[in-house]
């Protein structure tokens, strides 16, 4: 099958994959094991999307480990296609000698995972998770968003909140608020949010909070200009210095986002697109997401096969 024409401009456009988590809930790789009819990875879906909305670069953000078989499944996939590169994310990289911490065994989140790929992105670029399923609406979305917006205007793909609970529990979500322009004013995690009586309510210290159901609410969906890794250096290495002894500490896309919005040093602009998303989160989801797939091919979103 053909892609979809996209709306192509001369612009570059860069996909960062962010395929370095360690899944220990899911008890396997959950970035490379296959959902599609024929053993396509999410990951397959969401490249898929991105060529036919007019992204020129993918780049892969993996842990060592996985390198060559994330190489062996993708590569010939977009080959001819698409200029492709691999960055490998380990904990050390990056990482003065003096906060190197020899007990830490997991990466340092995704705020370090979009600055391992500084190197080789100097275009607009959005940043992903692997392992979401976020549709094509979003990939056009931020596409068209950066053929008109340039240096200063970065992005996100907001997603309505309550179209990403869960009906199995609490989940942690990034809750936007954003003004009557449509612009970002902060996204707070909220690290417990559950549906109760047909209300949406953040579980916290200090008591219930109600939430909008509608809030823009990041599923990490970014797009950036390439000036975003300047700051991003600088807010790294401040939080190595206050948290190089705290093993589980992680630096986040969203601390860095918030800071450009509060000491403007550039606006966020909460885009339309986010119709449709699922996570693999555990094993037991695999059924369940396997029959999204399905239904969305029948709907003709996706054809049967997708390369």
């Amino acid at each position: 099958m053909i892609m979809d024409t996209p709306n192509r401009t001369q612009k570059k456009l860069a996909l960062l994959v962010m395929a370095a988590g360690m899944g220990s809930r899911y008890g396997g790789i959950k970035q490379i094991d296959g959902f599609g009819p024929n053993g396509e990875t999410i990951m397959d879906y969401s490249l898929f999307d991105a060529l036919r909305a007019g992204f020129t670069k993918v780049v892969f953000i993996v842990r060592e480990e996985i390198l060559e078989t994330v190489k062996e499944k993708f590569l010939p996939k977009l080959q001819g296609k698409v200029e492709v590169e691999f960055v490998v994310q380990s904990i050390d990289k990056l990482i003065p000698t003096e906060y190197l911490n020899t007990e830490r065994t997991k990466p340092w989140g995704t705020g370090h995972a979009m600055l391992c790929a500084k190197d080789v992105i100097s275009e607009p670029f959005a940043a992903i998770n692997a392992d979401d399923f976020y549709g094509k609406d979003s990939f056009a979305s931020l596409a068209a968003f950066f053929t008109r917006e340039t240096q200063g205007a970065h992005a996100m793909v907001g997603y309505q909140l309550k179209n990403v609970l869960s009906e199995h529990g609490s989940v942690s979500r990034g809750v936007g608020e954003k003004d009557a322009e449509g612009f970002l004013q902060s996204v707070i995690e909220r690290t417990s949010i559950v549906k109760e009586h047909g209300k949406i309510i953040s579980k916290e210290a200090e008591g219930d909070r109600e939430l909008d159901a509608e809030a823009p609410t990041s599923m990490n969906f970014w797009g950036f200009q390439p000036e975003i890794f300047k700051t991003a250096a600088v807010m790294f290495d401040e939080f190595l210095k206050n948290n190089h002894r705290n093993l589980k500490s992680e630096f986040y896309i969203p601390l860095i986002v918030n800071e450009i919005i509060q000491h403007k040093i550039g606006k966020v602009k909460v885009l339309g697109g986010g119709n449709v998303w699922f996570v693999v989160t555990y094993k037991e989801d695999k059924e369940e997401v396997a029959a999204k797939i399905k239904e969305l091919i029948h709907k003709g979103e996706y054809p049967n096969k997708l390369w």
